[in-house]
């Protein structure tokens, strides 16, 4: 195919993967008539890989990312479906290293098209192809439009609802690496029309926790919260704890063309005086009565969405826990730069819904990372920081006296 140009499609349901070099992070939108979302949801991509009538599929770094659409499945008024693919390294350019999109028969995987926009440069993310309702038929037309400024200025035109960063309150010990945006979607800061969040104060101590203080806290109270590192967020939404069961989701995937990385995710439990209590991880899937519960061990990472799950009841949790840090360790040993896509994000376990996420897409070559950590407030709510401090620990045992440090 050629810029421009379209096939009628020759079966219901067909799937785009997208080939280059390197990594790409691919994306599905659906767009209604006037070229724009319905909502958020409408956003297909590696962190929420299923919307109506259309999937995200990883290719766990050795195979590409594919977005598959069903057009039968495709609710009613929605008439396009975009696929887009941005580099997963930050910053790079599609120069030298262009894309190769292929439209199969998702069925039986028959090639009905292929596509390599042409002549590319300083774009950093490109609409490469479009799936589309036209008099009644469904087409496919070869795209190849360039943005300069990523998967945001895709988002934005689309949109997509892209959140401005935060100013974040200096830390009290020294910085690791700032964390690069490109890896995970949604993508990095918005024009300047975008809401700004208010800065985060630097987290409360875990002994004795401090109050929160009465202004400049986020909370839940607009949705879901995208958290920079030492950014903390009080878990109150309409002025009302939230004190359900929560998830925290932890998921990654092996580098470009890397071997499976066995990631272990945990969650470590403190008292007041930041004593250890005890550790939920793989090998120990229930702590404090079942307030806190793994699910199990993940040994490769393979796969979209979260690789393991912790469910935190925090309203069962014993007043002798007042702090959480949740880690992430290699117990196969290799080094986070090895890894793709790392995040953790906090859910409300009853309906699903995301509340705040923590995307680290910036590494360091060690073996354990402490992702995050929840601290019980005078007031009886909890408060969410993110932390993305690395340690040399393949095992949770490694990361008690760390973590308990970092309270």
């Amino acid at each position: 195919m050629t810029p421009g140009s379209n096939i009628p499609l020759s079966a219901a349901r067909v799937t785009v993967d997208v080939a280059a070099p390197v990594r790409l992070d691919v994306s599905g939108l659906l767009l209604t008539a006037d070229g724009k979302v319905r909502s958020d949801d409408d956003f297909i991509f590696y962190n929420q890989p299923a919307g109506q009538g259309v999937t995200y599929r990883s290719g766990g770094g050795t195979a590409p990312d594919a977005i598959t659409v069903d057009t039968a499945a495709v609710p009613p008024g929605i008439e396009k479906i975009v696929v887009t693919a941005s580099p997963d390294a930050a910053g790079q350019t599609f120069q030298g290293i262009e894309p190769t999109a292929t439209i199969r028969n998702a069925d039986d995987g028959s090639v009905l098209a292929t596509f390599t926009p042409p002549q590319l440069g300083s774009e950093t993310a490109l609409v490469i192809v479009e799936v589309y309702l036209r008099g009644g038929a469904w087409k496919a037309r070869a795209v190849g439009q360039g943005y300069a400024n990523g998967l945001a200025g895709i988002a934005t035109d689309f949109g997509v609802t892209v959140e401005e960063p935060a100013p974040v309150a200096p830390p009290a010990q020294p910085a690791t690496p700032q964390r690069s945006q490109a890896a995970t979607p949604p993508p990095p800061p918005a024009p300047a029309a975008a809401p700004t969040m208010p800065a985060a104060p630097p987290a409360p101590p875990a002994a004795p926790p401090a109050p929160a203080p009465g202004t400049g806290k986020i909370n839940l109270d607009k949705g879901r919260v995208s958290l920079q590192k030492n950014q903390t967020v009080s878990l109150v939404k309409g002025g009302r704890p939230v004190l359900s069961q929560v998830k925290m989701g932890l998921g990654w995937e092996p580098a470009y063309r890397g071997k499976d990385i066995d990631l272990d995710a945990s969650v470590i439990a403190y008292g007041p005086q930041r004593n250890h209590i005890d550790s939920c991880y793989f090998g120990k899937l229930s702590i404090v009565n079942g307030a806190i519960k793994h699910s199990g061990d993940n040994l490769t990472g393979e796969g979209g969405g979260d690789d393991e799950v912790i469910v935190v009841d925090l309203g069962r949790l014993p007043q002798e826990v007042s702090g959480l840090v949740f880690t992430v360790n290699s117990f196969s040993g290799q080094k986070f730069t090895e890894v793709a896509k790392a995040y953790c994000r906090l859910l409300d376990a009853a309906t699903g819904e995301e509340l705040v996420r923590f995307d680290l897409t910036s590494a360091e070559p060690q073996t354990g990372v402490m992702m995050a950590k929840l601290i019980r407030q005078y007031s009886g709510e909890w408060e969410m920081t993110a932390m993305g401090d690395f340690v040399k620990s393949r095992t949770v045992r490694g990361m008690v006296k760390p973590a308990a440090q970092a309270l």
